[in-house]
Order: structure tokens, then sequence, then C-alpha cells
């Protein structure tokens, strides 16, 4: 892995977000990047599918 972020620096990173979009906007910001990281996961699905879907018209094609 990387990134070997200890508690530490998971809690030091918490506090600069807290900080910065205030404890308002967090859900929504958590929200937002729940959003974005499902939808980048269908993307990823979609795309290896087709690439599968591909290669067995290729195979009944040869």
């Amino acid at each position: 892995m990387p990134f070997n972020i200890g508690i530490g620096g998971l809690l030091l990173i918490l506090v600069v977000v807290l900080l910065l979009f205030g404890p308002s906007k967090l859900p929504e910001l958590g929200r937002a990047v729940g959003r974005t990281l499902s939808e980048f996961k269908e993307s990823t699905r979609g795309l290896t599918s087709g690439d599968k879907e591909e290669e067995k018209k290729d195979e009944k094609r040869s």
C-alpha cells in the first residue's frame, strides 16, 4: 500500500477538512464523495463488461 497513513495522520486530515468546510457541509461533502465513487465503480464495471462482450464476439467470428 503506497499510503501509510496512521491514526495521527488521519486525525490531522479530518481536522483540516472540518476547518475548511465546517460541520454543516461535511454530510453534503460525504454524500458527494459517495456518489462520485459509486458512479466511478459503475463506469469501470461497464468498461470491463464491454471488453468481455467484445472478446466473446471476436471468438464467435473466428
